[in-house]
């Protein structure tokens, strides 16, 4: 499962014109599930962004995560994170869990999210989705959490 994380001032989702999610500090998580994830790997990847300290302590250093700041989550599906470009100009998607499984994935790390911390707003999956941010700082950063192979 991969995920892009901003930190934001505050973020916004909308389809066709309707506000489907919006959070006002915290962290814009833009995922996707991959062929070959499952739960345990969407736990994983929740526990980690939990506790990703990248929000400033009091002498200005990242220190504090979005739990500590309580700011919000507002995730976004994102398919194309699955993109390869090692093959030409026209990224190739084949990495992406199918949609079907890819939205059932979606679901259950926001149904988690929703059991973990106070504030997750959503986009809409499947969606043509426009996404307003004023990312703060700007910190952006990559988090991928692979399946556990099986032990011999």
């Amino acid at each position: 499962m991969h995920a892009l994380i901003q930190r934001v001032a505050q973020a916004r989702v909308t389809v066709a014109g309707r506000e489907t999610g919006a959070i006002q500090g915290g962290l814009l998580v833009l995922l996707c599930a991959e062929r070959g994830d499952d739960e345990a790997v969407a736990d994983r990847l929740l526990a980690k962004l939990l506790k990703l300290r990248i929000f400033g302590d009091g002498a200005g250093k990242m220190n504090r995560s979005v739990q500590d700041v309580a700011g919000g989550l507002l995730v976004v599906s994102q398919f194309t994170l699955a993109a390869d470009t090692t093959g030409g100009n026209r990224p190739s998607f084949t990495g992406a869990a199918p949609p079907d499984e890819g939205r059932r994935l979606y679901d259950y790390f926001v149904a988690a999210a929703r059991a973990a911390h106070p504030v997750v707003a959503t986009g809409e999956f499947g969606a043509d989705m426009q996404v307003a941010l004023i990312n703060d700082g700007p910190v952006t950063i990559p988090l991928r959490v692979m399946p556990v192979a099986p032990r011999d």
